[in-house]
């Protein structure tokens, strides 16, 4: 397919297995998940991709099925401020998808990713019509309000370590993002333009966090071990 064509124009029916790949599909019954299997799109995106701009009305409610986005403002200053990272399994914009207001975030793929994406119409059916779905996006709200204060208190630490640690929880967050696991694929040069550190800081601090034993970096990623402790804890002599 052309890599000129923007992302939209990219967009594809999803295969069976991207799909599986959607969370709240199984909390739909059979007739809601006929009309609306149909009306899910998927776009391949490619690194740099814009998947959201600040200022765009909502047209689709969208997904992450693999991959890696980050959620970003440029600033006054002509910086680009990150708020979270969505991996896999993550779908995004609601608050934005119930008001119809313009989006005030950009998204963008940090990698090749592969997008789904639900019309906000088919959006508004599903919360007018099915109980499953309402519980999905209410606790996708109630999480997503737990993620922001939390970001509220990485924007405050100001040892390095502990912000990656802190934004390590937030992108294998079960809730947000269920497709994650306990292996999350991600590259330090990745993870460094989500916490906002060079790669080599990066790196420091994967180191100390593997000492505490807290992950373990491996080829392709990192396996979280203890989820609480990068929540919460402190690393010793910091």
């Amino acid at each position: 397919m052309p890599q000129d064509l923007t992302l939209h124009q990219r967009r594809r029916p999803p295969t069976a297995g991207e799909l599986e790949g959607i969370p709240w599909l199984s909390l739909l019954n059979d007739k809601e998940r006929l009309l609306t299997v149909p009306r899910i799109i998927v776009g391949d995106a490619q690194t740099g991709d814009a998947v959201c701009r600040i200022g765009r009305a909502p047209t689709y409610w969208f997904g992450v099925i693999d991959g890696l986005l980050k959620m970003n403002i440029d600033t006054d200053k002509g910086d680009s401020l990150t708020f979270t990272g969505v991996s896999r399994g993550g779908w995004f914009g609601e608050g934005t998808a119930l008001k119809r207001e313009p989006y005030r975030y950009n998204v963008n793929a940090l990698r090749a990713s592969v997008v789904a994406g639900l019309p906000i119409e088919s959006f508004h059916s599903l919360l007018a019509e099915s109980i499953g779905f309402n519980r999905f996006i209410m606790n996708q709200l109630n999480e997503r309000l737990g993620q922001f204060i939390a970001a509220r208190e990485i924007d405050r630490i100001n040892n390095p370590d502990l912000r990656v640690a802190r934004n390590l929880a937030a992108l294998v967050n079960p809730v947000l993002f269920p497709g994650v696991g306990e292996f999350l694929h991600i590259t330090q040069q990745e993870l460094g333009y989500l916490v906002g550190l060079s790669r080599q800081r990066v790196n420091v601090a994967l180191k100390r966090l593997e000492a505490a034993q807290w992950i373990h970096v491996t080829y392709g990623g990192i396996r979280i071990l203890n989820l609480p402790a990068l929540r919460s804890h402190t690393l010793p002599d910091t």
